[in-house]
């Protein structure tokens, strides 16, 4: 079932055409859906492990945001929520996080099926057969598993400070929620960026994003400091892939692809970002790689972020 939703909070803001959807199905949780209704070929944006879409590619800093760019380059943009995040129904959970992928439903492998529905919904309202994704961060992890899953529906896939394999070993989570404040989330901008070259994002633009941030979340008002619940699933999986265990595998992606990173994205290193360039063998001439300079991890709200823009504009504007 699809039904028409108000949004409150943050980036309620809608452009002209602009919609926000429900969609819900017996049995599982209703995903909140964006729509900006465009001519060219259809995008899905898959966000990270922290903040909903509505805080990332609809986030305007001085009036423009990535859908906009996106939708002022002919695209036809869509978004959702994950469960646990924005406007998206809450997850309920256990009293501990779970290393088993099946039993923590933050996890990638849930994920993935999350946006299997929304992209099935995409072609039921747009008629098309395939559509891109742009995914960032941990939501590279289920748009590679739904990507390698599902190859003749996808026709171009952009992964945005994707999470590689790495040998090692890292700890999981405890929980199956984590508080995130808004200090963490300054501290999150920061990482990597090297000494002396100031703060990525404008600390004026900060203040007003995190207060968009802390509402996303009712409650956050009565934590002290005040803070979002998000699903601790996505630890699990950066736990996992940083121990060897990336919870997809990328040999099985067909579509075009491009990797893109800030030069100081710590999440997302050149180490990172050549392992999954030689895992892609299934990639049409290989996985396309961009290093782009003075960007972090969330380039995407950085004050850099147009060169990011252009870079995914330009590849997703090239036919597959």
């Amino acid at each position: 079932m699809v039904s028409l939703k108000a949004m409150h909070g943050p980036a309620c803001v809608l452009a002209r055409n602009e919609q926000i959807l429900e969609l819900s199905n017996d049995g599982e949780p209703s995903l909140s859906v964006r729509h900006l209704p465009g001519q060219g070929k259809s995008i899905l944006y898959v966000h990270g492990s922290t903040f909903p879409a509505a805080l990332s590619i609809h986030y305007r800093i001085r009036g423009e945001s990535w859908a906009d760019d996106l939708h002022a380059r002919g695209f036809d943009v869509w978004s959702f929520d994950f469960p646990g995040y924005g406007n998206s129904d809450r997850l309920v959970g256990g009293q501990e996080a779970s290393n088993d992928a099946e039993l923590n439903p933050g996890r990638a492998v849930h994920a993935e099926r999350s946006i299997e529905r929304v992209f099935r919904y995409i072609a039921r309202q747009t008629g098309r057969t395939r559509v891109s994704i742009i995914a960032h961060s941990w939501g590279t992890i289920p748009a590679g598993l739904f990507a390698g899953c599902n190859p003749e529906l996808l026709d171009q896939l952009v992964l945005f400070g994707p999470v590689a394999e790495r040998s090692g070993k890292r700890d999981g989570p405890t929980k199956p929620t984590l508080l995130v404040t808004a200090d963490h989330q300054w501290q999150s901008f920061q990482a990597g960026v090297p000494e002396g070259c100031g703060s990525p994002i404008a600390e004026s633009d900060f203040d007003s994003w995190a207060h968009s941030y802390l509402e996303t979340d009712a409650a956050s008002s009565s934590r002290s400091p005040p803070s979002v619940e998000v699903p601790a699933g996505p630890d699990a999986d950066f736990a996992a892939a940083w121990s060897g265990q990336l919870p997809y595998d990328p040999s099985l992606i067909r579509a075009p692809t491009l990797l893109v990173r800030g030069e100081w994205d710590e999440i997302a290193q050149d180490a990172d970002v050549a392992w999954l360039a030689a895992a892609m063998v299934g990639v049409p001439n290989g996985a396309q790689s961009v290093t782009l300079p003075n960007g972090a991890h969330r380039m995407h709200l950085e004050e850099n972020r147009q060169a990011l823009f252009e870079a995914v504009g330009s590849f997703l504007s090239k036919e597959s």
